[in-house]
């Protein structure tokens, strides 16, 4: 799950397991697999920053302890 924000700034948390993709115009538009479109406040870059630290952290947890 990442945080987001609407345009009208209110935050909210999104299962990025969800995200089927990413379009700036110039906001940026996702598109889920669910078929809703969320318009939200960080650029394309930030959002996929964001899955990749949450994928991160979920892998990370997953890796054996020497």
């Amino acid at each position: 799950m990442i945080e987001l924000t609407k345009l009208n700034g209110i935050k909210f948390v999104l299962n990025c397991e969800l995200i089927e993709s990413l379009e700036e115009t110039p906001d940026t538009v996702i598109s889920t697999t669910n078929g809703k479109k969320i318009v939200v406040a960080e650029k394309v870059d930030e959002v996929v920053e964001k899955v990749i630290e949450y994928k991160r952290k979920i892998f990370c947890n997953l890796l054996p302890i020497n």
